[in-house]
């Protein structure tokens, strides 16, 4: 199968790759040599197609705050328990966070906190599933793709910048 992909060039992060096999997004990568890695195990084309259009249309809404949540097709793959946790994840409001107990509790496996975890890790559709604003129980900015815990501390300053400036500017 022939996965097609575009490419947001993001201010914040650089390039985003967004793939797509035709019906759904299948995958939102941040990180080049991820995606290097990807292409290489999948036929890739880039591609214009309208759902690609559009999910980076709403990507650009997202940076620049005109938009907390997305409306595409996502297909995730994995096992029964992941995609609840990434479900859950898609319930925590955009410019809040939420712990990986919260997580555990809320899908009625409270010691199952490491498993969040690893299913966070394991989302391959970043952003549009926000497993970044999952915390540490004491808040730390922990487990974001290893170590790149800078990503993730950027993308929660950018939606509580974006939210406190839309509490201090009302439209009227």
């Amino acid at each position: 199968m022939t996965i097609e992909y575009a490419v947001y060039r993001s201010e914040l992060l650089g390039d985003i790759y967004v793939a797509s096999d035709g019906d759904a997004i299948v995958k939102v990568e941040l990180f080049p040599e991820e995606w290097r890695a990807f292409a290489g195990e999948h036929s890739v084309v880039k591609s214009w197609s309208p759902l690609l259009e559009r999910a980076l249309r709403q990507l650009d809404e997202y940076f620049h705050g005109r938009r907390q949540v997305f409306d595409l097709p996502l297909k995730w793959k994995g096992t029964a328990f992941q995609e609840e946790v990434w479900a859950a994840l898609c319930r925590i409001p955009y410019g809040e966070t939420a712990t990986y107990a919260d997580i555990a509790a809320q899908i009625g496996r409270p010691k199952a906190v490491r498993a969040v975890g690893q299913a966070n890790r394991a989302n391959e559709l970043s952003i549009l599933v926000p497993c970044h604003r999952v915390v540490g129980k004491n808040g730390a900015l922990i487990g974001y793709a290893g170590s790149r815990t800078d990503v993730k501390a950027k993308l929660l300053e950018l939606e509580r910048r974006l939210q406190t400036r839309e509490r201090e500017s009302p439209l009227l």
